[in-house]
């Protein structure tokens, strides 16, 4: 008997068939009649692998003696005659007695294409089959709420949603495409588990390629996207698309930033699409997915990926510095998402694909815990200041929780505090002394001491205490006015490199408890916190270590009598800019802007703050002297006083206390206290 070569076409796809155990259980189930469910609803995104498993269960059907008829919607007029007329035409005419198709297998591929006629499918064509008639749905899209919901339909239709092969499906796959064990593994993971990704690239190894990255092949990307796009997007909708592949999770908000009054209809259409996800938070996409859309976005509009990046990062840092407490997760995880290919963003990842990644307050009940973790790592002697510290400032403790129990912390100190820890503990008051000769904090100003962190399993290792320190340390830095940041570790060797990262520089070396503590540190008034988060945003995007570039640096912070003096003295030059651009102040957060410091941001931020005295008590007096004096200034005191109808004695009592009150809030402006009034 002579074989077809459509027989040998089978049989070789066949051998090489990988996974879908449960989806074939449920198919076979279905023909033998050892259950009740006759239509089987198969439904994932593109090139997950949809139509090779439909070849699959036809060839297990003729393996049963069962007859197959097999559509593609994407091949028929979605009506239905245009039905009815496809399945006739591959099933032969039928008897005009008897059900239809009675005994046969039905595969219909591209069921999205026939959504038109998913009610009268429903409700009269499937109907009318055989009893005994298996019929299997393929799309890309779920069953409509009523395959669901209906008492009837709920007994004979079974739902699978395909997903991604786990890595060993993937590695058979590869390995019946002649792929080397070497290479496997990295195909295995640049692959993701999408079947299609992973035929492409067991392709492209065959002919000798193994790209690094999927960026590294741009013609994989093309076939890719248009596996997973249906249709072609707007600019709009690509605008969403490319926030969801740059962004943690995409909000409504958030694509009101990026698309404006379209977000709405941009956000449904995302929703729509089956690799991404909606959540409670927003939606998410899948690995693969973002991954093809980031590549593809990089290589085809750089300048707009780029501006599109940086609108995510400054929409989480806004939200970030708005939010309290645990509604702060979110955007903190945006945050690092965007800065994935730092040294914290893959930690923080990993964390998060092995469960809760979130940093929350510590509970008293832990203390105990956290205190005998620090005690097994670093020797009674810290465990014992650990104890005293948190028994004096136990709401700057933070955790992140694995099955309720703390498995990575980080703890904060707020200094000075006038306690006498400060004295006692030797880190804290290396610190302390290196700011007093370094950079002496003035009047108002705090130093914030990241002083004990560690993981349950790893210490200063511990993927978890590597997530609790930099993510509770960065809410810190954000949203209090600090004159200083330290963080004390004692894994220097695994630390340096990623303080290097920062910017921040090793300031301090103590024994404690003949342990070795080192101390990182950055003083904010000279880099002041956006200037910082600038600088982390370039070198998670093109790449530097070590101290902020000078150019970025401010002059030593001016103490309080400094200060006071270069106030006087920038209101007397307040209409001469060449001397006001010499004035000390320059160097201050009055004169600061996004392009660097400005005589003319100083003079705006004088004159703000010269407004804001109408808020105090006889606030309209004071303004008024110094609006006559420095602002539009009489040509003499005596003529300023006779202008403003006082006595020049009152008029000199007036200035004097209005100069008084303008330096205190322009000082709380300088030590970050208040915000500077653009």
């Amino acid at each position: 008997m002579s074989t077809l070569l459509g027989d040998v076409l089978d049989s070789a796809r066949r051998q090489r068939f990988v996974g879908r155990r449960v989806e074939l259980a449920s198919f076979d189930a279905a023909v033998d009649g050892r259950t009740s469910q006759r239509v089987l609803f198969v439904h994932g995104q593109g090139g997950i692998g949809k139509t090779t498993l439909l070849a699959e269960l036809a060839a297990r059907a003729r393996a049963a003696g069962r007859a197959v008829i097999q559509v593609d919607g994407r091949e028929v007029d979605p009506s239905p005659d245009g039905l009815r007329v496809a399945v006739l035409d591959v099933a032969g005419t039928q008897p005009d007695s008897g059900p239809m198709l009675a005994g046969a297998v039905l595969l219909i591929d591209g069921y999205e294409q026939l959504t038109p006629i998913d009610e009268w499918l429903r409700g009269r064509f499937v109907p009318s089959l055989g009893a005994d008639t298996v019929v299997v749905l393929a799309g890309r899209d779920p069953p409509t709420t009523a395959w669901r919901t209906d008492a009837g339909w709920r007994q004979l239709v079974a739902v699978h949603h395909l997903d991604h092969f786990d890595p060993q499906e993937s590695g058979q796959l590869l390995a019946h495409a002649g792929v080397a064990p070497p290479v496997r593994a990295h195909l295995t993971t640049l692959g993701g588990g999408h079947p299609l990704t992973l035929a492409l690239l067991a392709d492209l190894a065959a002919c000798g390629q193994v790209p690094d990255t999927l960026a590294d092949a741009p013609d994989l990307i093309s076939t890719l996207l248009q596996s997973f796009l249906r249709e072609v997007p707007t600019q709009a909708q690509l605008t969403g698309l490319a926030t969801c592949a740059i962004a943690w999770l995409t909000t409504e908000d958030l694509l009101a930033r990026m698309v404006g009054a379209d977000a709405p209809a941009v956000w449904r259409w995302l929703a729509r699409l089956p690799f991404v996800t909606c959540g409670p938070h927003g939606l998410s996409v899948h690995d693969l997915a973002r991954d093809v859309l980031d590549a593809e976005f990089r290589r085809r509009a750089p300048e707009q990926y780029r501006t599109h990046d940086r609108l995510i990062y400054d929409h989480a840092l806004a939200g970030l510095r708005a939010a309290t407490g645990v509604s702060r997760q979110p955007d903190m995880h945006q945050l690092f998402f965007v800065h994935r290919h730092s040294p914290f963003g893959n930690v923080i990842a990993a964390v998060r694909a092995q469960g809760s990644a979130a940093v929350v307050p510590a509970r008293p009940d832990e203390h105990d815990q956290v205190c005998a973790t620090i005690e097994r790592f670093e020797g009674p002697a810290s465990a014992d200041l650990a104890r005293a510290w948190l028994a004096e400032q136990p709401d700057h403790l933070n955790v992140v929780r694995t099955d309720d129990r703390v498995a990575g912390f980080s703890h904060h100190l707020l200094c000075p505090s006038g306690s006498s820890l400060e004295d006692r503990d030797p880190a804290v008051r290396a610190v302390l002394d290196h700011v007093a000769r370094e950079g002496a904090i003035r009047p108002g100003e705090r130093v914030l001491i990241t002083r004990f962190s560690s993981g349950i399993r790893d210490h200063q290792r511990d993927p978890y205490m590597v997530v609790a320190g930099p993510v509770s340390s960065v809410i810190e830095w954000l949203t209090r006015p600090l004159a200083w940041s330290f963080v004390v570790v004692v894994d220097v060797e695994f630390w340096a490199p990623r303080f290097d990262y920062i910017a921040f520089v090793p300031l301090v070396h103590v024994d404690v408890g003949g342990l070795r503590h080192v101390a990182f540190g950055i003083d904010w008034r000279r880099l002041p916190i956006d200037s910082w988060l600038d600088l982390m945003y370039e070198r998670g995007h093109a790449g530097g270590t070590g101290p902020a570039p000078a150019a970025l640096l401010r002059p030593p912070a001016l103490n309080r009598p400094r200060f006071d003096a270069a106030v006087r003295a920038a209101l007397q030059t307040l209409h001469r800019p060449d001397q006001l651009a010499t004035n000390p102040l320059l160097g201050s957060a009055l004169a600061a802007t996004t392009g660097g410091a400005s005589a003319a941001q100083l003079r705006a931020t004088i004159e703000h703050a010269v407004a804001q005295l109408a808020n105090l008590p006889k606030g309209h007096q004071l303004q008024a002297v110094l609006h006559r004096t420095y602002l539009r200034p009489a040509a003499t005191q005596e003529a300023a006083a006779e202008v403003l109808d006082l006595p020049l004695s009152t008029y000199r009592r007036y200035l004097a206390k209005a100069l008084d009150d303008l330096t205190d809030i322009l000082w709380a402006v300088e030590i970050g206290e208040q915000p500077p009034g653009r």
